[in-house]
């Protein structure tokens, strides 16, 4: 049965792809350095900016000592373009508070920082249907570990195969499959509806309760066998 679903945010509940990709070219071209929005979607996708940093420093040069400069810079221009893009999408509003009403715990996962993740919930009205915030601030290591998934199933006293996992990118799958929860793949925020969710649940539900009959038809199988009379010489 699952009892917890748990959210990724960006590509997931927030459409902010092109929010993080502008903030970032916006700090790096202070200092005369640019990423193609291809690359930023096929290489960087999903990672937390300071990891993005440390790679744009290893391939091109990018100076190490202005990390922490442009990630700060990077935070307050995700935060600007966040309050004047970030609007509630009803059918998330309507997915959200549902599965929160039946009783699953609801967690949002994301490589974002905690401050970036509660500014886009509230303005996307989705702050009081949430029960757990985990940030790459709280996790030793981000995504494509699956540290963050394993850390909400643990708040929320629940096991892998009892979390349904909503991701988007490569690094995010890679953590959610590693996890050992199940997954559901994002296209676009536009999937994430109450509907689409609940017909995984109820796939997901469905395989483990036939599982669950067939062991049961095999050990009634296995019972009648060893009770069967023996025939006497």
């Amino acid at each position: 049965m699952i009892k917890a679903v748990l959210f990724d945010m960006d590509g997931v509940l927030i459409d902010a792809k092109d929010w993080h990709y502008e903030a970032l070219n916006r700090a790096l071209e202070l200092f005369g350095y640019t990423i193609s929005r291809e690359s930023h979607l096929s290489t960087f996708d999903g990672l937390p900016t300071r990891r993005k940093l440390e790679m744009l420093t290893a391939a091109h040069g990018l100076p190490k000592g202005l990390a922490d400069l442009i990630n700060s810079l990077k935070q307050n221009y995700t935060i600007e373009l966040t309050h004047l893009r970030c609007k509630p999408v009803f059918h998330h509003q309507k997915a959200l508070s549902r599965l929160h009403k039946s009783g699953r715990k609801i967690a949002v996962c994301s490589n974002s920082i905690r401050n970036s993740i509660e500014v886009m919930m509230q303005l996307a009205a989705l702050t009081p249907f949430i029960d757990a915030i985990i940030s790459n601030e709280d996790v030793a290591k981000a995504k494509p570990d699956p540290e963050m998934y394993l850390s909400a199933m643990q708040r929320f006293g629940v096991q892998p195969n009892e979390c349904l996992i909503l991701e988007d990118n490569d690094h995010g799958i890679r953590a959610a499959r590693a996890s050992g929860g199940h997954v559901f793949v994002v296209g676009t925020p536009a999937d994430v509806t109450y509907e689409r969710i609940m017909a995984r649940i109820n796939e997901i539900e469905l395989a483990e309760m036939t599982q669950l009959l067939a062991e049961g038809a095999q050990l009634d199988s296995a019972a009648d066998t060893q009770t069967l009379p023996r025939k006497i010489a």
